[in-house]
């Protein structure tokens, strides 16, 4: 395994990170949640990320319960706040009440004193952003949490977080966004930004939800079991990538995978472990060979003629509009 420092922190997070965003709690049960969990630390993975939100806050008791037993000096155990995890109005947002409560509660879930990152899910528009920042330097203040993340945050939020962390003698060190060969939002103004400011990404969906391994065949029925089929998780992020000339562009990638002597899925990751910004992306599983598949990808090394053969096939259907994570953005409370 590979390990990489998280923004300008001292902090070390593997390169290859489980996440358990739409499998534990929806698409697999608790048996197979836990074989995934212990075939991740068996490959080396340190890194893990959940969310109150996932599946109902199912996902964190989940991961607790997988990782129960394992040294907690081990292992970086990520969450996230910000979206409704209950029908009250303050059970959402980042008012210092809804991050006070659902930090309380994310750590009961999880079966630890603290969290190593705690990330606001969104920004919210609605909550100041003084009090929300004024909110986590007290709880790394208090030792409920080592480090601040945000995610799907803009340039501009960004650099505004990072100024008031400093201020409050705390630390803002990372961003999760979206980020794969297909959806390159982040490459425009978020990645230059980060690199300026000392904020690292924590990729989610490098494998474009599936559609980079190759499965999903243009004119052909999606998978059985497959995230496409899943209601209760991905489908709907899968759906943009269903397109036939997306899938049709997306197959042309199998010969350089086969040239390379790698699979699709260590291609995409590989390519994505290029950017030096990006400390660690985020992978998922149902069955513990798809992890060590992912994980083969540390080792690969790609030549820059590849890469530009990867760009140059992607090209018609990559999406890079960098104001895509603005107009994405919730203007109002979930």
């Amino acid at each position: 395994m590979e390990f990489r420092f998280l923004g300008r922190s001292g902090l070390k997070v593997s390169a290859i990170s489980y996440g358990n965003w739409v499998t534990h709690g929806s698409q697999v049960d608790d048996p197979a949640a836990a074989a995934c969990v212990h075939a991740a630390l068996d490959c080396g993975i340190t890194t893990f990320d959940t969310a109150d939100v996932y599946a109902g806050t199912r996902a964190e008791a989940i991961m607790g319960r997988a990782l129960a037993g394992v040294p907690r000096e081990s292992v970086e155990i990520f969450t996230k706040v910000y979206f409704p995890t209950g029908a009250g109005q303050n059970d959402r947002g980042l008012s210092r009440k809804h991050i006070t409560e659902s930090i309380h509660a994310s750590l009961r879930r999880l079966g630890t004193d603290y969290v190593d990152l705690y990330q606001a899910h969104r920004f919210d528009h609605e909550t100041p952003i003084e009090e929300t920042m004024e909110t986590f330097a007290d709880l790394v203040h208090a030792g409920k949490v080592l480090y601040i993340g945000v995610s799907e945050w803009s340039a501009d939020q960004i650099r505004l977080g990072v100024e008031l962390a400093r201020e409050l003698r705390i630390q803002l060190v990372s961003n999760q966004p979206q980020y794969s060969m297909l959806w390159r939002v982040i490459e425009g103004r978020v990645v230059p930004t980060c690199e300026e400011v000392g904020v690292s990404q924590i990729v989610w969906s490098p494998l474009a939800q599936g559609v980079l391994t190759g499965k999903y065949l243009p004119g052909a029925p999606v998978p059985e079991g497959s995230r496409a089929t899943d209601t209760k998780g991905g489908a709907n992020f899968v759906q943009r990538f269903l397109e036939d000339d997306v899938l049709t562009q997306v197959q042309l990638l199998k010969p350089l995978a086969a040239e390379a002597g790698i699979t699709m899925a260590q291609l995409a990751l590989a390519w994505i472990l290029r950017n030096q910004n990006v400390a660690s992306a985020i992978v998922g599983a149902t069955r513990p060979e798809q992890i060590e598949d992912s994980v083969g990808a540390v080792e690969v090394t790609l030549e820059d003629d590849l890469v530009a053969r990867v760009n140059q096939i992607l090209q018609p259907v990559m999406i890079n509009d960098p104001d895509l994570t603005e107009k994405m953005a919730p203007r109002t409370r979930v």
